[in-house]
């Protein structure tokens, strides 16, 4: 089963799927296309209308029947809400969304951050790319509610005052924001230069948390305009554009190459100045900002003609270097070592032939974009570890994708039952650690076991 973090994605097999969100949460669902917006009223599954061509909803379980879904969707969408209406998620039990495959064999679990005031989340979306179905883990919240979620839907909502906030929460920080009134004082004069404005408001902020300064890189700004480019174009917030290229892609497609990255995908802000004054009002985007590892940053802006909406993309980042993979590498075995330590293990040592091996793979799922630990090509992880030159007899494998740090990668390892079980086998003595930046995912990481 795949333990999916935001904005992961796998491929599902055909069938009907089943998915489940156990727990005090109305379950619902919108149908869309390509557009992303849904054609009526038709194609929205909820409590009052259970069911809808290749849908059906009962109780917490959504039944899927990709084909029967009416003609043009390529699309489905869960979200969840409080079965109390205005009741913030964050008062309740973190949602899990649990996809179990035609035969009842589990396929995938989401567990996404822990909302707080939110009060509608999207988990996940069922999407077509060409001929394949893929399941992308979302969590993104709405503090508007509905209102939110039918506006970033093509459905029409008139208020006669300025919406509330509607922080739209992803991997990294994906935030939906209405054009609020913006204030800034009058004195202040913003340069010429918007970026080296933006810069300034930047690093003025890092230096009241004790952060190093950050440098606009060139490539950075370039991936982040084409993203923000590509959102405005589908006029909505999205870490995939229409053409299926996610903002990690993006970058990397310009040649950096990074060690760790986040991203800010904002709308509403007319200028820089407002974009900052924004994450500097957000809780969660205000770690991003303040974050003490990113060295680089970009950013990028482009307006939706028909709108007027002005959509935000800043990058954030760390660049490779080989010194840095080594560094994190080790930190992963330090990690992994302490748990094991904690269990009363003997330690795992750093193998080379391992460690090219689980290089290899993560480098492998980014460049062919998949998340598995069978290869496009059949390949399983003692195949690997053999290719590498590796003659240990047992191995084992695990893998992940999205997360920021060692730290993150090893916490949740520990935290999923099958991933523990591995890094506390006392058949291994071994072990290489891969880490590779990019795919739809940014980042994925391979630790790869030897006894």
């Amino acid at each position: 089963m795949n333990e999916l973090v935001p904005g992961g994605n796998t491929p599902l097999p055909t069938g009907p799927l089943t998915i489940r969100v156990p727990g005090p949460f109305d379950v619902s669902a919108l149908v869309t296309d390509d557009t992303g917006k849904v054609r009526g009223d038709a194609d929205f599954v909820f409590y009052n209308q259970p069911t809808a061509p290749g849908a059906r909803l009962s109780g917490d379980t959504l039944t899927v029947n990709r084909p029967g879904l009416r003609p043009g969707a390529t699309r489905l969408t869960l979200a969840i809400s409080p079965s109390v209406p205005d009741t913030p998620l964050g008062h309740l039990p973190a949602p899990t969304l649990l996809v179990t495959a035609p035969d009842g064999r589990p396929l995938a679990r989401f567990t996404p951050p822990r909302p707080t005031r939110e009060t509608v989340l999207l988990l996940a979306e069922l999407y077509r790319k060409g001929p394949v179905w893929k399941l992308r883990a979302l969590g993104q919240g709405y503090a508007d509610g509905l209102a939110g979620v039918a506006r970033d839907f093509g459905v029409e909502v008139l208020e006669e005052e300025a919406p509330a906030q509607a922080p739209l929460q992803g991997r990294g920080e994906l935030r939906d924001e209405p054009p609020p009134t913006w204030t800034r004082p009058t004195s202040a004069r913003p340069p010429t230069d918007p970026l080296t404005h933006y810069l300034d408001l930047v690093n003025s902020t890092r230096a009241t948390a004790g952060s190093r300064p950050v440098s606009l890189d060139a490539r950075l700004s370039a991936a982040a305009r084409a993203h923000a480019t590509a959102m405005a174009a589908q006029r909505r917030l999205a870490a995939e554009g229409k053409d299926g290229v996610s903002v990690h892609q993006r970058v990397t497609t310009t040649g950096y190459a990074y060690l760790t990255i986040g991203e800010h995908l904002v709308s509403g802000p007319r200028t820089p100045a407002e974009f900052v004054d924004y994450c500097r009002s957000d809780p969660e985007a205000g770690r991003t900002l303040r974050e003490p590892s990113w060295s680089e940053t970009g950013l990028g802006q482009a307006t939706d003609p028909r709108s007027g909406t002005v959509f935000w993309t800043a990058l954030w980042a760390h660049p490779f270097s080989s010194d840095g993979l080594h560094r994190t590498a080790t930190d992963v075995i330090t990690l992994t070592n302490s748990e094991r330590a904690g269990a009363g293990l003997p330690p795992l040592s750093p193998d080379p032939l391992l460690t090219t091996a689980a290089q290899a793979h993560s480098a492998d799922m980014v460049a062919r974009a998949f998340y598995s630990h069978t290869s496009p090509d059949g390949r399983e992880p003692w195949h690997r570890a053999a290719a590498a030159g590796s003659t240990r007899r047992s191995i084992g494998e695990n893998i992940a994708c999205g997360q920021r740090s060692a730290a993150e990668v090893v916490r949740g390892w520990m935290n999923s039952p099958g991933h523990r079980a591995n890094i506390l086998k006392p058949g291994f003595t071994h072990v290489g650690i891969g880490f590779a930046g990019g795919g739809a995912a940014g980042t994925y990481w391979t630790q790869l076991f030897g006894g």
